[in-house]
């Protein structure tokens, strides 16, 4: 019996519930999750979770039709991203009959083939009943390697959510400064440690032109799902408390900002040059024949989204040649 007849095994018996296990357990793997809407209006917000990310779990629904456009979206943003690591998890599969989930899984074998998630297992499960989902356990820790993280190197965190935790109507002598939220891409970052937010406070001057202040603070906390910590290292999700004033970080404002050791990260620019692909069809955009709208070229004075990392900002189109072209920030 191979591992996929087993996991529909147990989607056809019901695996049963230990609600009275005893004994020492054993840590395998710590795992940090980022969810990720799929809709079209939300790709931004998509890829700016998938820039911390070292693999995906792609949900498709068993009771509807595979693919969703939001279930191209996120496959799209997987490739974009360069995720090697993918496994996905057919969900809903008690609300079918087990013809109907393979009939399904065909369709979701056909979706990906010759994607970078061809290949990748496939796992009927239920989350609403909890079924499989120690088989999903088992598949990230077995077909996940743990990535290889560089501790030497100048630490920096890329911030995926920023906070103001103070409550209305606090004490001054009992406000707290903001709280950045991300994961460490690199290096060490301990309690004490002054830093860097770039690009910072963004303002325009007379003149149009872009103006960059970096934020400067120390760290006062470091926590990751309500363990205090001494230092955080990379991978998983970490809360930074800093002394900054909490105004700056209320409601996501510090969300596409890098933090850093001060004078360690990298300049700010408001012009880049890439070479960039396109892809063959415009996701989440149907033409009358119910067919996805091709893409078209580049032009100059086109406006775009640009995301790097978890930042999202609008740019103009200054220069097309060939598969480059330059882009400057407004």
């Amino acid at each position: 019996m191979n591992w996929r007849e087993t996991l529909l095994l147990s989607w056809v018996m019901p695996m049963p519930r230990f609600t009275s296990c005893t004994g020492r357990y054993q840590l395998v793997r710590h795992v940090s999750f980022v969810d990720c809407p799929g809709h079209d209006i939300l790709m931004s917000t998509m890829l700016s979770g998938a820039a911390v990310m070292d693999a995906a779990l792609l949900l498709i629904a068993g009771n509807e039709p595979c693919p969703q456009p939001q279930t191209s979206e996120h496959l799209a943003a997987i490739e974009i991203m360069k995720l090697k690591h993918v496994i996905i998890l057919q969900n809903k599969v008690d609300l079918m009959k087990e013809e109907a989930a393979l009939e399904h899984e065909k369709s979701i074998m056909k979706f990906i083939k010759g994607t970078i998630a061809d290949g990748a297992p496939v796992i009927p499960i239920s989350a609403q009943l909890k079924y499989n989902i120690d088989a999903v356990n088992m598949c990230m820790v077995n077909s996940i390697p743990v990535p290889l993280r560089d501790f030497s190197a100048s630490p920096q965190l890329i911030v995926i959510r920023s906070f103001d935790v103070n409550k209305p109507g606090a004490e001054i002598a009992d406000l707290k400064g903001g709280v950045a939220g991300g994961s460490i891409l690199t290096g060490v970052f301990k309690i004490g440690d002054e830093i860097e937010i770039r690009p910072g406070i963004v303002t325009k001057d007379d003149n149009g032109k872009i103006q960059c202040k970096p934020i400067f603070s120390n760290i006062v906390s470091l926590f990751a799902e309500n363990n205090d910590l001494k230092f955080a290292v990379p991978g998983g999700l970490i809360g930074v408390g800093t002394k900054i004033d909490p105004t700056l970080c209320r409601a996501d404002r510090l969300v596409g900002q890098v933090v850093g050791s001060k004078g360690d990260l990298p300049k700010v620019y408001a012009d880049i040059e890439i070479n960039y692909f396109l892809l063959r069809r415009l996701l989440g955009v149907k033409t009358d024949g119910q067919k996805q709208a091709k893409v078209r070229k580049l032009e100059v004075d086109d406006v775009l989204m640009v995301n790097i990392g978890s930042t999202a900002t609008g740019v103009g189109v200054v220069a097309v040649k060939a598969d480059m072209a330059r882009f400057i920030s407004d």
